[in-house]
């Protein structure tokens, strides 16, 4: 194979037009749209029309006549086709942790209320930290205690009488695992659990099927795949026989009954209205509308499947290309072989023979690789429960290019053959790695 072979692809590939929705800078090749997406080129033209016109003219006015006020709801139902649900059950608000903090608790009091020897919520041990936080937290103050797995195929042995709930992360942070989350619902319902998932690595990346896959909760995230910046607003799903059956704890203004009654006593709103809180944030939500626009763009050239099929020709040739031109130099992948369980992401471990096991080594390739303007991320492993540090590559299939892969795993592979990572400037951590 020659860089020729991804130039012919992205010359035949009909989804190629999508990457002019997006200012990437010129020779930059970013591959960390997992942890923050490319900024859409409406974007700034569009915020400043809420800041200059809106705001600056319409004022106060603007709640009405610009529909800040639905701003939650318009978006939402902008996403719901993207996770497969339907309109008016999905809403934009606060951040994923935010969101996460009022399903689970909702989900606990049911669980609770109905049979008090519910008391555990299962995970994986290596699910995104802040979700075991908050689960660990509302645990807590609902008397439960948080069981985490370390393999993904043991959670439905990890089910049991005694299981609340089932809390997981679609798409694995770590290692790019893809839950199958219509088998795994299954298994909770089946243990007489709820399920709830974390979307934060798989909305805009993949098909999504809340509804028809048995989830019972779901919250995501609106600045990675989503390309709705840097801390956009998130989203929060509850399956429509569960939302009006439990008070989520956050009961603020926006998501009673008649917010502008000011009534001293709560009334949640019907439906999803009621996991509202506060005043929507209305600069963010603009930019995140022009961020899930880009996704509906997609929408006549075969939407999430034809995204989804891209993405996995792109990692395929990225894990092809590793074999190939990085053979002998370390690495390991850390992310699933299988198309079928592999989310939008190759995450490779990194153990040079020379100093087998020497901390940090990959968190230098990864500096010494975004000096060649190639940016991909680290993440910290934990010697004591076996993960290793990890190489993560994420691909954005709306603007990611075959080319983009070819070029990454060679500049890889040059910075591994010279050792170019062993120089001390990029073994200096910084603060965001």
């Amino acid at each position: 194979m020659t860089r020729d072979h991804p130039l012919a692809l992205d010359a035949a590939d009909a989804l190629a037009p999508l990457r002019q929705q997006f200012s990437i800078p010129e020779g930059l090749i970013y591959l960390d749209g997992n942890s923050l997406g490319v900024l859409p080129t409406a974007t700034a033209a569009r915020v400043q029309q809420v800041v200059a016109d809106e705001w600056g003219q319409g004022l106060i006015g603007s709640w009405n006549a610009a529909g800040w006020m639905a701003l939650p709801q318009r978006i939402g139902d902008k996403i719901a086709p993207l996770v497969g649900v339907g309109p008016g059950e999905l809403v934009v608000a606060d951040s994923t942790s935010v969101n996460l903090f009022k399903v689970l608790s909702a989900a606990l009091s049911l669980q609770r209320e109905a049979a008090p020897q519910r008391t555990i919520i299962v995970s994986e041990r290596s699910n995104f930290p802040t979700d075991l936080y908050i689960a660990e937290s509302l645990g807590r103050q609902h008397g439960c205690t948080l069981r985490l797995v370390d393999r993904a195929d043991d959670i439905p042995a990890a089910l049991g009488s005694d299981t609340a709930v089932l809390m997981l992360t679609q798409v694995n942070y770590r290692s790019g695992h893809l839950h199958d989350m219509k088998a795994l619902s299954a298994a909770a319902h089946a243990a007489g659990a709820l399920a709830v998932w974390d979307l934060a690595h798989s909305a805009g990346a993949l098909p999504v099927a809340l509804a028809a896959d048995g989830a019972d909760y779901a919250v995501g995230c609106g600045y990675k795949y989503l390309n709705g910046g840097p801390g956009a607003p998130a989203f929060a799903w509850v399956r429509p026989a569960h939302a009006e059956r439990a008070w989520q704890p956050l009961a603020g203004w926006h998501g009673h009954a008649t917010p502008f009654a000011f009534e001293p006593g709560y009334q949640p709103a019907p439906g999803i209205n009621r996991y509202l809180c506060g005043t929507p944030p209305v600069l963010a939500m603009a930019a995140l509308e022009c961020g899930v626009d880009t996704l509906l763009a997609a929408q006549p050239l075969g939407g999430m499947a034809a995204l989804r099929a891209k993405s996995l020709a792109l990692t395929r040739l990225f894990i092809d290309l590793v074999h190939s031109r990085c053979a002998g130099q370390g690495l390991t992948f850390a992310s699933p072989d299988d198309d079928a369980r592999r989310g939008s992401q190759v995450c490779l471990a990194f153990d040079p023979d020379s100093a087998p096991g020497r901390a940090g080594a990959a968190y230098a390739v990864v500096q010494a690789l975004i000096a060649r303007r190639v940016v991909g991320d680290f993440r910290a492993g934990d010697a004591r429960d076996g993960l290793p540090d990890i190489l993560r590559f994420g691909v954005t299939p709306l603007y990611t290019r075959f080319v983009d892969v070819w070029d990454a795993v060679e500049q890889l592979r040059q910075v591994l053959a010279s050792s170019e990572w062993r120089e001390p400037r990029f073994n200096q951590r910084g603060l965001v790695t």
